[in-house]
């Protein structure tokens, strides 16, 4: 029950942070929006290969969520409350706390865009279940490396560029793999070959989630 609470109170604390100061949702909002401009009147996305389609939609989501996850920490390094979070709640918990929120919040950019992406490319989805289980996994993904990748830059300078340069090498495996899922969903498969995908996909997840949960306590005390 302690644990659970400590984690409510780490979620909650980064929500109000949120709905307070709206940087993250103006960010990617504005992102979002010309990113999907810039697809669709430059590089004329009704001509893009349906590959093409799938991989994109994710690389807008990477870096419209990136904008965002890799201030994770930030907040409490710029106020100088990262030891008062050191004290008053355990590593295992800030990490669950704020996995939780970053999870939720990639999700919720992932929903948007994809919302706007198919309206937009006028994509009609052949297997809404594999496109949910894609959305849900692959911003599970993109939360995991994040957190801990925040915890770890939270406290240097140049911040934003040590967190891209860190997070990108890890996160190209996710983005290929969901971007096989993703097109699964837009356009079918008859052979099964998507279950391996799948597979790889959820792989992915545990093992980031896994990793980040160990290693958050070093990176957080150190």
């Amino acid at each position: 029950m302690a644990f659970i609470k400590s984690v409510h109170a780490v979620f909650k604390k980064d929500l109000q942070l949120e709905l307070r100061t709206k940087f993250g949702l103006n960010t990617i909002i504005a992102f979002v929006l010309s990113s999907l401009m810039v697809l669709i009147f430059a590089l004329r996305a009704e001509d893009l290969q349906d590959h093409a389609r799938s991989g994109l939609f994710w690389i807008i989501v990477l870096f419209a969520a990136m904008a965002a996850l890799s201030r994770s920490f930030v907040s409490e390094s710029d106020q100088g409350t990262l030891e008062l979070l050191r004290l008053r709640f355990p590593a295992p918990q800030i990490f669950t706390g704020k996995l939780i929120y970053n999870f939720g919040f990639t999700l919720a950019v992932a929903t948007f865009t994809f919302v706007l992406y198919i309206f937009l490319l006028n994509i009609s989805i052949t297997l809404w279940s594999i496109m949910v289980i894609g959305i849900l996994f692959g911003s599970l993904g993109l939360a995991s490396v994040s957190t801990l990748l925040a915890s770890l830059v939270a406290q240097g300078n140049q911040r934003g560029a040590v967190f891209s340069v860190l997070a990108i090498p890890l996160l190209i495996p996710l983005i290929l793999i969901v971007s096989k899922v993703t097109f699964t969903g837009f356009y079918g498969d008859t052979d099964g070959s998507y279950l391996s995908d799948i597979a790889a996909l959820i792989g992915y997840c545990g093992v980031t989630v896994t990793a980040g949960s160990l290693l958050f306590d070093f990176v957080w005390n150190d």
